[in-house]
C-alpha cells in the first residue's frame, strides 16, 4: 500500500498539463469517484489496524498534493487563455467593420467639383466671416438692396460691416482682386442666411459658384459649360433651359432648369408637372463687378453661376425634406453607405 502511494506521488511530480482536455483527463484519473485516489480509500479497509494511522495520513497528503497539482495547472491554463485573447493574430483575415458612410452633401459636392475639374476649373476657398465689400459692395449690390437687410443676413453685432457670407461669390471677388485673367475657378463652401428652417429652407446650406473671366467670353460659352455639367450630373439625355432673371452681379442674368430626371420631362409631382427643375442661377459678369475688382471691363468679359448643393442632392437622391441633411440621423445616412 505504501509502495503504491509513493509511486503515485512520483507520478504527480512528473506530470505536465498543457490544455483543458489534459486537465480534465487528470481530474478524472486522480480526483473523480472512479479515480486512483478513490481506489486507495477502498483498499484502506484491508490495511492492518496498527498501520492505518500512518497509511491514512499518507493518503491524505497524496490527495492534497493531487488537488494542488490540479489547481496549479487550472490557474496556469486560465491565464494563458486570457493573455491569448489580448494578442492580435496577424494571420487572421481582415474584418471590415462598418464604420459609417459619407454624407450625401459631401458626395454631391465632390461630384460637382470633379465635373468642373475635368474642364479646367480650379478650386478656390475663402473666409466664412466676411466684410461688406466682398459680400455686397464689390458685387454691385446697391445700398438699399434687400439682401443687406437684417432679415436676410447674419451681421456681427459689434461691427455691422462684418457678416457671415450669404454666398461664396465673396471668394470670387478675392480671386479677381489677387489674380489676373484668365480666371477659371469654382468656389464650394458653406453659407448662411437668416431664414426660417423648413422642409425647403435652412439658415445654413452649401453652394458651389463658378467664375470664368477672359477675353471674348460669351453667353454661348456659359450655356455650353452648364449643358456639359447637367449631362454629367443627371445623365446624357438631360436638357437645359435658361429663363431671364435678375442678379445685381450679372447682366444679362438667367435661371437654369434641367429636364426632370424622374419623369423624363413628361411631368410628375416632383417637377410639379412642368417637366423642368430649377437648379441654379447664372449670367455674364456685370462690368461694374470687374471694375470693382481691378479688372479692365473693356478688355475682359466673364460669366458666373451658382448652385445650392442641397438642391442638387435633393434632386439626385429624391430627398423631400432639407432638414434631413442636418439632423445626423444614422438611419438616413446609412442609405448612402454604397454611394462612393
Amino acid at each position: 500500500m505504501k509502495e503504491k502511494i509513493e509511486i503515485l506521488k512520483q507520478q504527480l511530480k512528473d506530470i505536465k498539463i498543457e490544455s483543458k482536455d489534459q486537465l480534465e483527463d487528470f481530474r478524472l484519473q486522480y480526483l473523480s469517484k472512479k479515480g486512483k485516489l478513490q481506489d486507495l480509500f477502498a483498499d484502506f479497509k484491508t490495511v492492518a489496524k496498527e498501520d492505518k494511522p500512518a497509511v491514512g495520513q499518507m493518503i491524505n497528503v497524496l490527495k492534497n498534493q493531487a488537488q494542488d497539482v490540479y489547481n496549479h495547472f487550472k490557474s496556469d491554463i486560465s491565464s494563458q487563455d486570457s493573455s491569448s485573447e489580448k494578442e492580435f493574430d496577424l494571420t487572421r483575415p481582415v474584418n471590415f467593420s462598418h464604420i459609417g458612410a459619407r454624407h450625401p452633401i459631401s458626395l454631391v459636392r465632390k461630384e460637382i467639383i470633379d465635373i468642373f475639374n475635368r474642364i479646367g476649373f480650379v478650386i478656390s476657398e475663402g473666409p466664412e466671416v466676411e466684410d461688406d465689400f466682398h459680400v455686397f459692395t464689390a458685387l454691385n449690390f446697391p445700398e438699399e438692396h434687400p439682401a443687406r437687410d437684417m432679415q436676410d443676413t447674419f451681421f456681427i453685432e459689434k461691427d455691422p460691416d462684418i457678416a457671415l457670407r450669404t454666398h461664396t461669390s465673396s471668394v470670387q471677388v478675392r480671386i479677381m482682386e489677387s489674380q489676373k485673367p484668365p480666371i477659371r475657378t469654382i468656389s464650394p463652401g458653406r453659407v448662411f442666411r437668416n431664414e426660417a428652417i423648413s422642409a425647403r429652407a435652412h439658415c445654413i446650406f452649401h453652394q458651389v459658384e463658378g467664375l470664368y473671366v477672359d477675353k471674348n467670353v460669351s453667353f454661348a460659352d456659359l450655356k455650353q459649360t452648364l449643358l456639359y455639367f447637367a449631362k454629367e450630373m443627371f445623365g446624357e439625355e438631360t436638357k437645359i433651359r435658361l429663363r431671364p432673371s435678375y442678379f445685381p452681379f450679372t447682366e444679362p442674368s438667367a435661371e437654369m432648369d434641367v429636364s426632370c430626371n424622374i419623369c423624363g420631362g413628361k411631368g410628375c409631382n416632383v417637377c410639379k408637372y412642368t417637366g423642368w427643375l430649377e437648379i441654379l442661377g447664372c449670367g455674364m459678369v456685370d462690368p461694374n463687378v470687374l471694375t470693382n475688382c481691378g479688372i479692365d471691363a473693356e478688355e475682359y468679359t466673364g460669366f458666373a453661376f451658382g448652385m445650392g448643393v442641397e438642391r442638387i442632392a435633393m434632386l439626385k437622391y429624391q430627398v423631400k425634406d432639407l432638414r434631413l441633411f442636418f439632423e445626423n440621423d444614422k438611419r438616413f445616412l446609412d442609405q448612402f453607405s454604397g454611394a462612393y
